[in-house]
């Protein structure tokens, strides 16, 4: 990326489930929901959405094997999509299994995202 416009940092929780994915679906969508661009398009070159690029590094604690990239990408509804996996993030407890949302222990998964867009 040549220019970076911007980095947002966001924070997703699975609470139950072990869900790494669900995790950092959420930090994702904790970092970009809360921003608008507007001039972002007339600096973008061809004025094009499309030509935007997108970093999204993501700190993670555990299953990283598991992480589904596809899912996160989603959460992204313009450009060039690349992504940088890291240790990091937490598990915690949260005090209780509870078998009906699919606990296999107690753990408590967060990740972390930077999201950073240019071009």
């Amino acid at each position: 990326m040549d220019k970076i416009m911007f980095i947002e940092i966001g924070m997703g929780i699975d609470l139950h489930g072990q869900d790494v994915t669900k995790a950092a679906v959420r930090a994702v969508q904790n970092a970009i929901h809360h921003n608008s661009m507007p001039g972002l398009r007339s600096v973008l070159p061809d004025n094009d959405l499309h030509n935007m690029k997108v970093n999204v590094r993501l700190a993670v604690p555990a299953d990283k094997e598991k992480l589904d990239l596809d899912a996160v990408k989603a959460e992204l509804p313009y450009g060039r999509i690349s992504f940088e996996v890291i240790d990091g993030g937490m598990l915690t407890t949260s005090g209780v299994v509870l078998a009906e949302k699919e606990d296999r222990n107690d753990l408590v998964y967060v990740v972390i995202a930077s999201v950073e867009v240019g071009y």
